[in-house]
């Protein structure tokens, strides 16, 4: 598996509305590998594995983050998340504020007046984005110290993503969800690639998924089917496993077609590849976009069991293996036109 392009593109900052760079990396990494990818007009990623695709195989590559909305009479400053952030995984973080000037300040995400010395309050105070700022790492004392400095309402607020691959397979880092379902996109081009093959598919890279529309619009003409790659839920009350390929039979927006499902689910046991069946009680995915936008797609939701989503997560490689094997499984089960 070749994981150092999850690494890598996990160390492309790329907070819903600033993918650019993310896109770009997918872009050329496809290209890489012989194929001929193309932009859609909103910046995703589309590419063909072969002529007149039927079946879209769409994962995301944006990412959770915060954007600026104000500074403080300190200097420092007020945000606003940018998709489903949890305040509490994501106080302390390092980030980068990335100005519309090409520049990058650092700072560290926290609760308002943050010394346990002084805060009595501390421990017991919700976290919400009226006592949370980002203290930036600069010698400011006002406003104007910190807009000489490039920032500006609007700037853009990337979390550290903290990426570890433990020799026992285990990977943890922010923004597996989906970076991870990114990876398995590669691994499906390159195993094309590889062994010399073609089929009636498009690969999908979408970039707004998180504020939910990414997976809306910009595929090919041809498409009827759409199976797409998202993080499988690990936690109380639900059966993922980070080693394993989750299965979603329904999540918030409603249930996933059937037919497509069972034969999900045919082809794992039939090709024992290692999967949980589940329903996600708030969840919602590139699939879901693609409805609400009226597609008349059947529509397919599995991936990499990942932990602790949308804070500190975990995931493991034998899940992104076994999401791609079930990946390849319904590539060539899947009939040509």
């Amino acid at each position: 598996m070749k994981l150092h392009l999850l690494e890598q593109l996990i160390a492309i900052d790329s907070p819903s509305g600033y993918t650019e760079a993310a896109c770009q990396f997918a872009f050329e990494t496809l290209e890489g590998m012989g194929y001929q990818p193309r932009y859609t007009n909103k910046g995703a990623v589309a590419c063909a594995l072969g002529e007149n695709p039927t079946l879209g195989i769409a994962a995301h590559v944006d990412t959770l983050g915060a954007i600026v909305t104000g500074f403080l009479p300190s200097g420092h400053l007020r945000i606003s998340t940018l998709g489903g952030l949890s305040l509490n995984m994501a106080e302390g973080e390092y980030v980068r504020i990335r100005t519309l000037d090409g520049a990058v300040v650092e700072g560290t995400l926290l609760l308002r007046n943050p010394s346990v010395h002084v805060n009595k309050e501390h421990n017991s105070a919700k976290r919400s984005l009226d006592n949370v700022y980002v203290r930036v790492d600069a010698p400011v004392e006002k406003p104007d110290d910190t807009q000489a400095l490039g920032i500006r309402i609007g700037d853009i607020v990337c979390l550290d993503p903290r990426y570890r691959a433990l020799d026992n397979g285990f990977i943890k880092s922010r923004f597996l969800d989906n970076k991870a379902g990114c990876q398995v996109l590669f691994e499906i081009a390159l195993e094309m690639k590889e062994a010399g093959k073609t089929a009636p598919v498009e690969l999908f890279f979408s970039n707004y998924e998180e504020v939910g529309h990414g997976a809306s619009a910009g595929y090919g003409p041809g498409i009827k089917d759409l199976l797409v790659i998202d993080m499988g839920v690990v936690g109380d009350e639900v059966a993922g496993d980070e080693r394993a390929c989750s299965i979603c039979a329904k999540d918030s927006s409603g249930p996933y077609d059937y037919s497509f499902r069972k034969q999900l689910v045919q082809l794992a046991e039939t090709g024992k590849i290692p999967y949980r069946l589940d329903v996600y009680p708030y969840y919602g995915s590139d699939g879901s976009a693609a409805l609400r936008a009226g597609h008349e797609f059947r529509v397919g939701l599995i991936g990499p069991g990942v932990a602790a989503s949308h804070g500190v997560e975990r995931t493991h490689v034998d899940g992104i293996q076994a999401t791609v094997d079930l990946c390849m499984a319904y590539i060539n089960a899947y009939p040509v036109a």
